[in-house]
């Protein structure tokens, strides 16, 4: 069994993108700036910004952030975008989701120049995608791309079951996998909600990708010998014994499911490092362009 380490995976990553930024300031090119939209304060989103900008920071990225309130008007906030948008010294930019319930997310998504989308989320982008045309891919799915490339996972002729189908991970996996190309060029099954004989799907899989939101969902007696398992949830769930008073759980139970897979990816330390990393890279490539 092999841990697919995301957190050794993006060092590596980070370590090669700060090389190529000092040889673009030794040549007298821009330095890639990447800028930030934060609204209200939920801590999750705070200490995810806050990753993000160290990130920049230690490949030499420039960063900037703007924080608004959580009663910011949607106008408002489409007025920041559009100033970004037109910031000739900002190569890309996101905007932190989830936002307040009062503001349209589609439509702040849409509103981000598809050109400095390097989260991967605006149509036009996520059109690219689908027609395996250059072009930004969501940070998650191409960090979990990445992850299987370096570690020579094998896809091609391959049946790759994807559990869940938010537009964030499980739909972008399914079409990933399926495209002609490595990784890639697997047999796709999506699975959700709505599924039916989940379990013996599961079984038949050569490549699993959970994407659920479940702590712990995924079992050892619904995946065979052998499998590689894509974890990319992460739940806080109620644990004494921590110092926290919690302890940090994906989606399948690693403890009982790991002894049966080729390849696996621990929570934390797996998915979500790859998914800063790619951030960086899109940032690069929207710099370059």
């Amino acid at each position: 069994m092999t841990i697919l380490d995301g957190k050794k995976t993006s060092q590596e990553i980070r370590d090669e993108i700060k090389l190529e930024v000092e040889q673009l300031k030794k040549d007298g090119g821009k330095v890639p700036h990447l800028a930030a939209i934060l609204v209200g304060n939920i801590g999750a989103s705070i200490t995810y910004v806050d990753s993000k900008i160290k990130d920049c920071h230690e490949v030499g990225f420039k960063s900037s952030l703007v924080k608004l309130s959580d009663t910011v008007s949607e106008k408002e906030l489409l007025k920041k975008i559009d100033q970004l948008n037109n910031d000739d010294d900002v190569d890309g930019f996101i905007v932190q989701l989830p936002l307040p319930v009062h503001i349209d997310e589609k439509k702040i998504i849409k509103a981000i120049k598809p050109e400095k989308d390097v989260d991967g989320f605006h149509p036009e982008n996520v059109g690219r995608m689908a027609l395996n045309l250059p072009g930004f891919l969501p940070a998650t799915p191409y960090g979990i791309i990445q992850l299987l490339q370096r570690y020579n996972v094998e896809t091609v002729g391959k049946h790759c079951v994807v559990v869940g189908r938010s537009n964030i991970v499980g739909l972008p996996m399914s079409i990933l996998m399926g495209r002609n190309a490595y990784p890639g060029n697997a047999t796709v099954t999506l699975t959700h909600s709505r599924t039916v004989n989940f379990k013996e799907i599961c079984l038949t899989a050569d490549v699993l990708i959970v994407a659920l939101g479940k702590p712990e969902y995924i079992t050892a007696d619904m995946v065979k010998e052998g499998v590689a398992i894509v974890d990319v949830g992460i739940t806080r769930v109620p644990d004494i014994t921590k110092k926290a008073g919690y302890r940090i759980v994906g989606d399948v139970k690693f403890d009982e499911v790991a002894p049966k897979c080729a390849f696996i990816t621990p929570v934390p330390g797996g998915v979500g490092p790859m998914t800063r990393a790619s951030l960086l890279k899109n940032t690069l490539l929207a710099s370059k362009k």
